[in-house]
């Protein structure tokens, strides 16, 4: 692929991404095919700010680990309050890490 067409995607999904994972990102994409980037633009990559929000506020009811694709986790902090409020607050300090994990297999499938 372009290099400039990767250079532009990643300018424009780097808050979606870890650091870490945006040089292994550019090595594949660069590595990849042309016909293959379209299907990569179209990708829906959850914001991780956002979804620090709504582990804040929504927290206690698991609709931040529901809104991941952990359904199990969502329904332990929905039928537990959020673990009595510890699994919560863990939650807002690991829920923007998870989200970016989550943002880069995403990625990865498509371009394997």
């Amino acid at each position: 692929m372009d290099s400039q067409k990767v250079d532009l995607f990643l300018a424009a999904n780097q808050k979606f991404f870890s650091p870490m994972q945006i040089l292994t990102i550019k090595d594949r994409l660069l590595a990849l095919d042309d016909d293959r980037f379209a299907l990569i633009n179209a990708l829906d990559y959850k914001d991780p700010t956002m979804m620090i929000l709504v582990s804040i506020f929504a927290g206690s009811l698991g609709i931040d680990r529901f809104m991941l694709g952990d359904t199990g986790y969502g329904g332990l902090k929905l039928l537990t309050g959020g673990g009595c409020g510890i699994l919560m607050i863990l939650d807002w300090f690991k829920i923007e890490e998870l989200t970016r994990n989550q943002n880069y297999t995403k990625l990865m499938q498509v371009i394997s």
